[in-house]
């Protein structure tokens, strides 16, 4: 009987060892321009370790003939990341200076990973960042003040063609991380080009667009509800400053349609986190939400637990989109997000999910997924 019971506990922690496992990778990196200053050491840096440009765990070791190394060990899932030589100013680039997107990995094992470094963007001058924003495109002011978090934001506004000379009023959308909307001037990893998209919708579909500027290092907790590792949780706030505050004066300032129905919430990332919220939080608000690659792993399970706390009435609705090619979860959590809307009685149609194959996660997967997303708006606008 002894012998019986340890041989099935060893069984047991065989296979939780098993389990556990993390596929080994090995990582050879071939170095075609050398870095500025060629003492400098080389690292990984992506979304497994919160993009850090310079993190020793992540350092590649330096070989022969400009070549690099690292054999390390990662969990199964799909990655996006760079190499850097100490910070994000001297990340990796294509060759003649050309800014390059991030790197994809999908880990099913132990695998070995070749890449060629083409260039420095250290060692080019800074590209001359220009002014994109159309002339429909205003600043409503730098320093709106936010008195639920104590603070001040710039507040963009983008207006449809035929504001000022008609005497309709718009339906309104509420969105999220202002810098990266309009211009590519202030954006920092490029613009979702959102008032070019806009200039083709023909007049009679068009809409006001608030674009609100996240708070740089205040961003993480003003976009999240609840606390994640060192950021206060300040999402409630936030979201009570956009319905309480900001609404109520674009309604004063501006011709809008201001029921729930014309009012939508929307934004990626982060700030598809903080739509979801807020308009499960502020039904009676908003009406609609643009849930872009929503980073609901930050509030799991909080965030699931407050939606499954609510009551709905089929008059929410939520658009769903994402990459296959953004995270490992990505995918699986906004699903069980839509269903859990759709158990509590919200149909299909106002709760779509779009899963665009190949696509990461970065403002080009957000341009291209925004007409779609409008065009579904419309149909909630009418």
């Amino acid at each position: 009987m002894i012998k019986k019971t340890f041989f099935c506990a060893f069984l047991l922690f065989g296979q939780i060892f098993l389990s556990n496992a993390q596929p080994k990778i090995t990582f050879k990196v071939h170095v075609n321009t050398a870095p500025k200053q060629a003492a400098e050491e080389l690292y990984l840096a992506g979304n497994f370790n919160d993009w850090k440009p310079s993190e020793n765990v992540w350092k590649l070791e330096k070989n022969e003939g400009g070549n690099y190394s690292l054999i390390t060990s990662i969990k199964p899932g799909i990655y996006s990341y760079k190499i850097t030589h100490g910070s994000w100013e001297k990340v990796e680039c294509a060759a003649g200076g050309k800014q390059m997107e991030n790197r994809s990995l999908n880990i099913h094992g132990d695998t070995t990973i070749n890449l060629t470094v083409e260039d420095w963007q250290d060692n080019f001058a800074a590209p001359v960042k220009q002014h994109t924003a159309t002339s429909q495109v205003h600043l409503i002011t730098e320093h709106f003040e936010m008195p639920q978090l104590g603070r001040q934001r710039r507040i963009w506004v983008y207006l449809p063609k035929d504001y000022a000379t008609s005497k309709r009023r718009y339906p309104v959308i509420y969105m999220h991380d202002g810098q990266n909307l309009f211009d590519e001037f202030t954006a920092s990893y490029g613009e979702w080009g959102i008032d070019e998209l806009m200039e083709k919708v023909p007049g009679k579909d068009q809409c006001i667009i608030i674009g609100v500027d996240h708070g740089g290092e205040y961003r993480m907790s003003e976009y999240n509800p609840y606390d994640f590792r060192d950021d206060k949780g300040r999402g409630s706030d936030y979201v009570d400053f956009l319905a309480k505050t900001l609404k109520p004066c674009i309604d004063k300032h501006y011709r809008t349609l201001t029921d729930a129905k014309h009012t939508a919430i929307a934004g990626s990332s982060m700030g598809g986190l903080i739509s979801m919220y807020a308009e499960t939080k502020y039904p009676e608000v908003f009406g609609q939400a643009g849930i872009f690659s929503p980073a609901f792993w930050t509030a799991s399970p909080q965030i699931y637990d407050f939606v499954q706390k609510q009551k709905f009435t089929n008059k929410e609705r939520f658009y769903f989109v994402c990459g296959d090619a953004e995270s490992d979860s990505m995918v699986s959590d906004m699903e069980k997000m839509a269903e859990m809307v759709r158990a509590k009685g919200v149909s299909g149609i106002n709760t779509p999910v779009v899963v665009i194959k190949g696509a990461q996660h970065n403002e080009k997967q957000w341009n291209g997924d925004f007409p779609a997303f409008y065009n579904w708006l419309l149909a909630g606008f009418r």
